[in-house]
């Protein structure tokens, strides 16, 4: 351990040593220089003194917060002076070696102030960016609102509407009361039904515990369902015995319940009107390895003619590609969620990227392949770095033809 510390130690500093030559080509003042390295200690220990006192069995959020937060404010951003500093010193030594090779008189240049200004204001604008994500980003709920054919829908719903959220990750948020505002978007939907696709929490079902009363307060003319995401099962966390994180699933369940949710579990329930039916379809957790693989759509359609029309809830994106769009099952429409869109990125109208692209091609919004529909949402909270840059969080209001 005390050598791992070492190396991590080391690599931090020889990082800020870098840095710090831009810093002090803007300043010859003692103090501030002295400023710097003191609040770069005093940072950097509190980062390494919670990562390495940190516990999978600690059910405080704010550990791993303090952690991520200190590492996209303090040290992330960081990465873009070192870029600028690396390539201006390439520059540098190429102007080095010219004057080397002309016979000219041999200096090394200096450090142009402008690089590093340059530097550190984009450093300084994207630390701001961080922690605007922290304190304001991670409320910015909106409601994107889709209308989507489904094939075969009975008539009797043209123009039902079914709302989703996803990924909540209760524990992330120690304040259930500045959530009211994004309940009373939901709300204010009106919606017919409300699915919930995953990840209620990080880890324990007492996470959620504190915010039962407010998610009782959504409404939902045909009820509320909900869906077991890869964090809900407790696998990233140490339990004191398998007892015990045997219980955790049920005790969400039953807070869920409490909630006026229920969970499907690899089994469906009918919507009827006019004698006419939607099946809703809730599968459990498939992922590529090493998510785990509960989904068994098979079992939760079972019983459910092929041609009607159905919305199957899937957590995670990719069980579309590798089982849905080609099951026998013939899911029109399929709700996930999962990315959170990485909580980091660009989000516009004719434009959208963010890094965890490169990982899941279908990461947000909207997807079709072989006439069926897959829809990724953006998450309602947040896990690890606790705010959002760039991705506000989700709700999705679905209006079907």
């Amino acid at each position: 351990m005390q050598k791992r510390i070492l190396i991590i130690t080391g690599l931090l500093f020889l990082l800020e040593f870098y840095v710090y030559q831009a810093f002090k080509t803007l300043t010859n003042n003692t103090w501030l220089r002295i400023s710097y390295w003191v609040i770069t200690v005093l940072v950097y220990g509190l980062f390494l003194y919670e990562v390495f006192n940190f516990k999978r069995s600690d059910q405080d959020q704010q550990k791993i917060q303090i952690i991520a937060s200190v590492f996209v404010i303090f040290i992330l951003p960081k990465i873009l002076i070192i870029l600028m500093l690396f390539i201006e010193d390439i520059i540098r030594l190429f102007n080095l070696g010219i004057s080397y090779v002309s016979s000219s008189p041999t200096h090394y240049p200096e450090r142009r102030k402008f690089i590093s200004l340059l530097g550190l204001g984009s450093a300084a604008l994207l630390s701001y960016a961080f922690i605007d994500g922290i304190i304001f980003g991670k409320y910015r709920h909106n409601v994107r609102k889709v209308k989507i054919k489904i094939a075969n829908l009975p008539a009797s719903f043209k123009g039902y509407k079914v709302l989703q959220i996803s990924d909540v990750h209760s524990g992330s948020f120690f304040h259930p009361e500045k959530l009211q505002h994004a309940v009373d978007l939901i709300n204010e939907q009106n919606a017919d039904l409300v699915l919930f696709t995953g990840d209620m929490v990080n880890n324990f079902a007492e996470e959620f515990e504190p915010f039962v009363s407010l998610f009782k307060t959504i409404k939902s003319k045909d009820g509320k369902l909900s869906i077991l995401g890869n964090h809900d099962y407790g696998d990233y966390a140490d339990w004191l015995s398998p007892e015990e994180k045997a219980k955790n699933i049920p005790k969400l369940i039953e807070f869920q319940k409490q909630a006026g949710f229920e969970m499907l579990r690899n089994e469906n329930r009918i919507i009827e009107k006019n004698g006419e039916k939607l099946y809703i379809i809730g599968v459990e957790n498939w992922g590529i390895k090493p998510f785990p693989q509960y989904g068994d759509l098979d079992k939760a359609s079972q019983g459910i003619p092929p041609e009607a029309a159905k919305i199957l809830m899937s957590h995670d994106p990719t069980h579309f590609d590798y089982v849905v769009k080609k099951h026998p099952s013939n899911v029109q429409l399929t709700l996930s969620g999962h990315t959170h869109g990485m909580q980091f990125g660009i989000d516009l109208k004719n434009y959208r990227w963010s890094p965890v692209k490169y990982k899941y091609p279908k990461w947000a919004d909207l997807y079709e392949s072989e006439d069926k529909y897959l829809y990724v949402n953006r998450g309602f909270g947040v896990i690890g770095y606790p705010g959002r840059v760039g991705i506000d969080p989700e709700i999705t209001l679905f209006e079907l033809n």
